[in-house]
């Protein structure tokens, strides 16, 4: 169920019967010269929507900026700080928490936003509002990213392209996927300097790829994608239907160990 399509008396019916909803997430971003800006936020809506047609629980509009000032040095890559984002992602979720949902999942296809979507769902916990968790759709995957792809690479990399050739072939530029895989960094951290002693001396994606992407493309394709997508979307559906069976009671957080603090005054 999409919410943005609902009437308000369809949606008063989903919440006296459901209290789960589905946010998805991503960013607007370079994603090197092969792949749309558009990829994480597509790949976000897409898994959201697809899992909320399959369970039928609430899927919003999506968020299509995130926190990227990691990729600001390529061209039309969009952010907002982190401190926006979070309260504006927290006070996005008070919405729904007012109107009957007390259990989100975000999800999410964007690296840049995780600790900060875990920090807003600790601060709803907290409050007792709402149990709110992320959800990174390849994270869910990894036995089968790695048995598709020698150099999956963390950022436009061959599963993110594989899933834009399944879901948005259109605006895939496969005639420039040799040149992504050639332009950038294959193998990431083992291929940059940028890593010394076990710190990370880097701070954007400029550090280290000229051209943006991190992994080999070249083992991109469809047919991947759509392993990829149906897996992830599987995982998801199982995470939303644990998640709805869950006593809300029991995803708060847990009371302090005894004595209490102040008992004996």
């Amino acid at each position: 169920m999409y919410l943005a399509d609902q009437t308000w008396p369809d949606l008063g019916d989903y919440v006296a019967e459901e209290s789960v909803a589905i946010v998805p997430l991503g960013s607007t971003e370079q994603h090197g010269p092969h792949l749309p800006l558009s990829t994480d936020h597509t790949i976000a809506e897409s898994l959201a929507r697809e899992a909320a047609e399959r369970t039928g629980f609430l899927c919003t509009p999506t968020i299509n900026v995130g926190v990227s000032p990691h990729h600001r040095q390529f061209h039309g890559t969009m952010w907002v700080d982190p401190p926006q984002f979070r309260d504006y992602v927290e006070s996005f979720t008070r919405n729904l928490t007012y109107h009957g949902i007390d259990r989100v999942v975000y999800v999410n296809a964007h690296g840049g936003n995780v600790q900060h979507l875990r920090e807003v769902g600790r601060r709803l916990r907290d409050d007792g509002e709402s149990y709110c968790i992320e959800w990174m759709w390849d994270e869910s995957i990894t036995p089968l990213v790695e048995e598709l792809f020698e150099t999956p690479g963390p950022h436009g990399g061959p599963k993110e392209t594989s899933m834009m050739l399944h879901l948005d072939p259109d605006n895939v530029r496969e005639d420039r996927i040799e040149d992504a895989a050639e332009g950038g960094c294959r193998n990431f951290p083992e291929d940059v300097d940028t890593v010394r002693h076990g710190s990370r001396t880097f701070y954007d994606a400029a550090d280290n790829t000229a051209n943006g992407v991190l992994g080999d493309q070249t083992d991109a394709s469809a047919e991947n994608g759509e392993q990829l997508f149906e897996a992830a979307t599987e995982q998801l559906v199982f995470l939303l239907e644990w998640l709805d069976e869950q006593a809300f009671a029991d995803l708060l957080p847990k009371p302090h160990v005894d004595p209490q603090p102040g008992s004996k005054r």
